[in-house]
């Protein structure tokens, strides 16, 4: 049974003179009752637990500039020069979303590793509950390596792009 077969069946139990339906079709099975006593209708469904995965909770905050630390952390794939790695800032993701590096599929980067940029300058887009806040970069640098691939789920404070400031 789908959702809306369920639904009629509440509406019709509801409008006729039923007390108590009960169906059963293999692992499914439903029990709606028109009274009980506690005078509100009441509908109970046993079903096997469903096998998708349920979609995450999302909190956005208001779009912001990309905070910004002053070394890489740990769990970053470790550069070729040690000494090089100590003065890369990162930019970190302000919110939960969806990042994208580019405005649409056929359209280019917005940044790629090598390219300038500048404080203020456009360096990406998260999606959050459906909008599009486009992160601006907060230093002037050069991009070093882009942490993230593209369409792909970020946290909060997630590490986004390293940046030689010197660059």
């Amino acid at each position: 049974m789908n959702n809306k077969e369920i639904q009629e069946l509440i509406n019709l139990v509801s409008k006729s003179n039923v007390a108590e339906v009960k169906i059963k079709d293999g692992e499914f099975s439903i029990l709606i009752r028109s009274k009980d006593f506690f005078t509100a209708k009441s509908v109970v469904v046993n079903a096997p637990a469903p096998q998708y995965q349920a979609p995450q909770a999302v909190l956005a905050e208001a779009p912001k500039p990309a905070s910004l630390t002053a070394s890489p952390t740990a769990a970053q794939a470790p550069l070729a020069d040690a000494s090089a790695a100590s003065n890369l800032v990162e930019i970190k993701s302000p919110m939960v979303g969806t990042f994208y590096r580019s405005a649409g599929p056929d359209k280019a980067a917005f940044v790629q590793v090598g390219d300038s940029i500048g404080k203020g300058q456009q360096i990406c887009i998260i999606e959050a509950m459906k909008l599009f806040n486009e992160i601006e970069s907060d230093i002037k640098g050069k991009i070093m390596k882009v942490l993230v691939d593209d369409a792909t789920p970020v946290e909060y404070d997630q590490p986004l792009f390293l940046v030689d400031p010197q660059g």
